[in-house]
């Protein structure tokens, strides 16, 4: 609908020259919009489901660094717990006073070699243990430093949980340490009873840095370790702007368990990732840059943009080139034969092109001078065919039957019925009238069973046993078909088939449109054919006139063959009325209006039927 109200503009304002030209270019650009409108909605997909893969990725990477972090922190509690309950360490916080130096000396030794011992396990998970014995006012520890026993600082971290820092003065531009203090009293780990013994794990943001390291190594984010009010542990190559950037954005959030949003950083945008530490109350965060992970689908949805228009300026500069190539030239043909068409004969076209054009204009130009000829010659062969087409028409007259009929008249005249003298007269006017009617060659159905009706009204007035139903649809009344189609076969199946007998006398024609055919069935009650004659009729149809055939069936089936195509014939079979039936089957080529249903019966007849 576009297209054409374009065009219908186009060709109103610049000419119709011009009409074949633009509706080429909207033709073009109506091809290029459905494919850039599928193209984006399915880069839009991709870039969804890419990103939602991105999201659940992420926080799938990030949540098993997280419980890989709580893993080592269970292993140092639990370890933590079982060397509680080692039999040197209760000997270490026992009162010894039957032990000798040595043996003191041996114990602590062993307590510190299994402290030692599990640290060293894991180098990328150090930590440093110490063990307090209250009651000996002693201390043991795998660290280098030398510790001491200290009654107010156990009881300043004795919470029972994991703390940032212990408390003691930091250095300045260091951070601190995770530590966790344990105490062999059951049920009272937040209390000192004199005789307690305390084990104390200890584990610097290096093990953060080495964990957030390896994560980075095999990722794209730029991981941290975070909480409100504490300076975040960063990796070691991480950006220190950006981190600064992330940490002012986590502070004025209220975080939970798990968090994940996209984030504007700077001039970039980040998929922000959180996940909270269960043990350490921490969140691990991580920042992927968006544009970095989305850039290769940008990149391709740009390129495909640029091709589509590059390729539409080809397709334009294409449709130019066939303006000036094949359209012009064509609009020249054109031109010529709008004149041949007014009668303009003289009429050349003279073109300088050396292309195949040429060669068209050359044998135009011969046309032109031989087309005079060729008028002459069409307009003498088409009075030749009138006059055959008149003689042969005019040899269908049989003159037998326009005798009987003119003798009936007379036989019912000087019977004094006027009635039916009236009648046949009329009947027969109307039946010779439309036999004998040359301008045109093709009538309507309706016009064809007029013609039938007038025929079998004369034959019932000759013949009283006649009987006749005629059933036509609707649509098929209009339908054009060569004139006296149907006539010569109503006249094959009263000559054949109710005249053969005195027992039958019923001719029944009947017509249906099934799947696009049209069909008229002629039926009788004669005496019919036998299966192997009518299969022979039948081939008959098909094979050129033979001297022994009777060419008016042979002669109608070519007739409705020439109009409707090959589709289209005459078929023989036994008629359900136990005689001959006859089927004229044809191509409907048009949808035509619905009109009156015809149903017709042989009535009696009277003269005033047709005033």
């Amino acid at each position: 609908m576009v297209l054409r109200q374009t065009a219908a503009y186009v060709k109103k304002k610049m000419g119709p020259r011009y009409s074949l030209f633009v509706k080429m270019n909207i033709l073009i650009l109506l091809l290029f919009i459905p494919i850039i409108i599928l193209f984006t909605y399915s880069n839009e997909i991709a870039t969804n489901t890419i990103s939602k893969e991105l999201r659940g990725s992420n926080m799938k990477q990030l949540s098993f660094l997280s419980s890989q972090i709580d893993s080592r922190i269970n292993q140092t509690i639990d370890f933590v717990i079982t060397f509680s309950k080692d039999p040197n360490v209760e000997k270490f916080n026992g009162l010894n006073i039957w032990d000798d130096l040595y043996d003191r000396m041996q114990t602590r030794y062993v307590v510190q070699e299994k402290m030692m011992l599990q640290s060293g396990i894991a180098n990328i998970w150090p930590v440093t243990y110490t063990v307090y014995s209250q009651q000996n006012k002693e201390a043991i520890s795998n660290s280098n430093d030398t510790i001491k026993y200290d009654e107010a600082y156990l009881n300043d971290n004795m919470t029972g949980a994991w703390t940032y820092g212990d408390g003691r003065e930091s250095v300045p531009d260091n951070q601190q340490s995770f530590h966790w203090f344990y105490t062999d009293s059951f049920g009272h780990q937040g209390a000192l009873k004199g005789s307690n013994l305390v084990v104390q794990a200890s584990f610097g943001h290096e093990n953060i840095e080495n964990m957030l390291d390896t994560y980075k190594a095999g990722g794209q984010g730029d991981p941290i370790f975070y909480r409100q009010g504490e300076a975040p542990i960063l990796n070691r190559s991480a950006s220190k702007e950006l981190a600064s950037e992330l940490v002012a954005f986590l502070d004025g959030k209220q975080l939970d368990g798990t968090e994940q949003e996209v984030v504007r950083l700077g001039d970039k945008s980040y998929l922000v990732s959180a996940v909270k530490s269960p043990q350490l109350g921490w969140y691990l965060v991580d920042s992927v840059p968006l544009d970095q992970m989305l850039g290769p689908i940008s990149f391709s949805r740009n390129l495909f943009y640029l091709s589509m228009a590059l390729l539409f300026a080809i397709g334009i500069s294409a449709s130019v080139l066939l303006y000036r190539n094949v359209q012009r030239p064509i609009i020249k043909l054109i031109r010529g034969l709008q004149s041949v068409q007014r009668g303009d004969f003289s009429v050349q076209i003279k073109e300088k092109a050396s292309n195949e054009f040429s060669f068209l204009f050359y044998r135009f130009n011969e046309m032109s001078r031989q087309i005079q000829d060729l008028v002459e010659k069409v307009l003498g062969e088409k009075l030749r065919a009138r006059e055959a087409t008149l003689k042969q028409l005019q040899a269908q007259i049989n003159p037998h039957f326009l005798y009987n009929c003119l003798g009936y008249i007379i036989n019912m005249a000087q019977m004094k019925e006027q009635e039916a003298v009236v009648s046949m007269a009329y009947n027969l006017s109307a039946y010779y009238r439309y036999t004998t009617r040359m301008e045109r060659q093709t009538g309507s159905v309706e016009e064809e069973i007029k013609l039938i009706v007038n025929y079998l009204d004369i034959q019932k007035l000759r013949n009283e046993r006649i009987y006749y139903t005629i059933d036509i649809p609707d649509e098929m009344l209009r339908q054009q078909v060569p004139r006296l189609l149907i006539q010569p076969v109503v006249e094959n199946a009263v000559i054949h088939g109710v005249a053969k007998t005195y027992s039958s006398g019923e001719i029944r024609i009947r017509g249906e449109v099934e799947d696009g055919l049209c069909k008229i069935y002629i039926d009788d009650d004669g005496p019919g054919m036998t299966p192997e004659q009518q299969e022979a009729l039948n081939r008959k149809m098909k094979e050129p006139l033979q001297e022994e055939m009777g060419c008016g069936l042979w002669n109608t089936n070519q007739r409705i063959m020439h109009q409707f195509g090959d589709g289209s014939c005459l078929h023989f079979t036994k008629s359900p009325l136990g005689g001959f039936r006859t089927e004229i089957i044809w191509q409907m080529p048009v949808q035509e209006e619905p009109r009156h249903q015809l149903h017709i019966k042989g009535e009696p007849l009277h003269a005033d039927d047709y005033r």
